[in-house]
């Protein structure tokens, strides 16, 4: 993972912070141009909107759809704290963006939340969803860099309890 990934996942850090002392769930995600230039970014909202798709992810992508052509965001990127969960992929399939980039896998999402029943963790990884799709979509992650990696981690750390 580069350089210019790290900034981005850093930024999307911050937006789950922001996420978090809004009210809702910590996570972040942006789209980014090839240039890395940030287009769109957002947390949860699913909470503060009583909106059950209000993920990060899929927030991020509907108002990318709205904004942008499905040629264009073929060649943007998606940065995100957590790995994409199903509903996510699907709407980063959908939308057409061609490449993912995330912090921490599903399975520690789940060791994080456990049982708690505002995040019903699936334990289905993203490449698994977009194998089975017709789109070569690029998915790079977990994030290597221990301490980028706990960043993330600590805006989980007590929250799920």
């Amino acid at each position: 993972m580069n350089t210019s990934h790290e900034t981005l996942l850093r930024r999307c850090v911050e937006i789950s912070k922001e996420a978090v002392a809004a009210g809702n769930h910590p996570f972040g995600a942006l789209l980014a141009d090839k240039d890395g230039n940030i287009l769109v970014e957002s947390g949860n909202i699913e909470v503060t909107e009583r909106d059950c798709t209000g993920h990060a992810e899929t927030t991020v992508m509907r108002l990318a759809g709205k904004k942008y052509s499905k040629e264009f965001l073929w060649e943007c990127t998606l940065y995100t704290t957590a790995e994409p969960c199903c509903m996510c992929v699907g709407a980063i399939y959908w939308g057409n963006v061609g490449r993912v980039v995330f912090g921490i896998t599903e399975k520690q999402l789940l060791e994080l939340t456990g049982s708690h029943e505002d995040n019903p963790t699936f334990d289905l990884p993203s490449r698994e969803i977009v194998a089975r799709g017709q789109k070569k979509i690029e998915i790079i992650g977990p994030v290597a860099d221990e301490a980028l990696q706990e960043e993330i981690i600590a805006v989980h750390r007590g929250y799920w309890k």
